[in-house]
């Protein structure tokens, strides 16, 4: 409803772009550059841009991976555990 009620959805969401990522990637482009271009400013924000979410995915990837690991290892432990059972000269045989 409250999206239906609204005539001007780009000023709704004003805030928050000016807010968003790619400001900050702007401002930090000026920061280190501040001698640079418009365009200049613009081609290092996007740099600056695709590396923070370069590292995102390297990151998300190898939590991905260990938790994968962590999986796997502990399934075989239990299976270990259980045929443990079966060899000769152990207890519950």
């Amino acid at each position: 409803m409250s999206w239906a009620k609204t005539p001007d959805r780009s000023a709704r969401t004003a805030a928050a772009r000016k807010a968003s990522h790619h400001t900050r990637f702007l401002d930090k482009a000026r920061e280190m550059h501040p001698e640079a271009t418009e365009t200049q400013i613009e081609q290092i924000a996007e740099s600056l841009r695709k590396a923070h979410y370069s590292a995102l995915a390297l990151k998300s990837a190898a939590a991905r991976r260990a938790k994968s690991e962590a999986t796997k290892a502990k399934k075989r432990a239990e299976a270990e555990q259980q045929l443990a059972q079966y060899r000769p000269g152990s207890a519950a045989a």
